[in-house]
């Protein structure tokens, strides 16, 4: 017998639901109350499930704010707009941040057969080009050794550099700049500490 059905010291086995009550005359759980006492459980929380539902969606807001509509409605996207083709370097706003792309890439084949962006950032094309090589950090493999070309894990450019659009903001940015936080210097003067203004 195992350890479930036997009987405890001096009484008749357990019945399969393991309670002696079960089976007791008189008991609330017999065999014929068992399945109002059931279906007034489930019936219960059925009840609290449909009372739960429409709490929470009468409390959710269901507008989006950055396109000002309802979320299940389809909204016509606005146009996109042209990228910053000023080819002027912007500071960065952090340490390791990759630098944004200045120019515009519309039509840049940069799959796996092609990448047009070595065509000017490759180390033999520079000087004729005279685009910023790509980081040193670019040519080291995933074992930590230093290629002659361009690492595989680096070759998608768009996976960390961006082009720029000159857009406001959907939401407030309040990202502070590094030398802000150490330095306190303004906005308008990035990297230059407070004593020295």
């Amino acid at each position: 017998m195992s350890a479930a059905a036997r009987p405890p010291e001096g009484g008749a086995p357990l019945p399969r639901g393991g309670c002696r009550a079960s089976r007791q005359e008189g008991s609330p759980t017999t065999a014929a109350a068992r399945p109002l006492h059931s279906r007034a459980a489930k019936a219960g929380l059925v009840a609290a499930f449909a009372v739960a539902m429409i709490g929470s969606a009468v409390a959710v807001d269901v507008t989006d704010s950055m396109r000002n509509a309802p979320i299940l409605d389809t909204t016509r996207p606005p146009p996109l707009q042209n990228s910053d083709n000023s080819d002027v370097r912007r500071s960065r706003n952090y340490a390791m941040q990759p630098p944004v792309i200045p120019h515009k890439i519309d039509g840049y084949q940069l799959d796996k057969n092609a990448n047009r962006c070595m065509f000017c950032h490759s180390r033999s094309r520079t000087q004729e080009s005279q685009a910023p090589m790509i980081s040193v950090t670019h040519f080291i493999g995933r074992d930590g050794n230093f290629l002659a070309e361009l690492s595989p894990r680096r070759y998608f450019c768009l996976q960390c550099h961006v082009p720029q659009v000159p857009q406001d903001p959907l939401i407030e940015n309040r990202f502070i700049d590094v030398d802000q936080l150490l330095y306190g210097s303004p906005e308008g003067s990035p990297g230059q500490p407070q004593g020295k203004r």
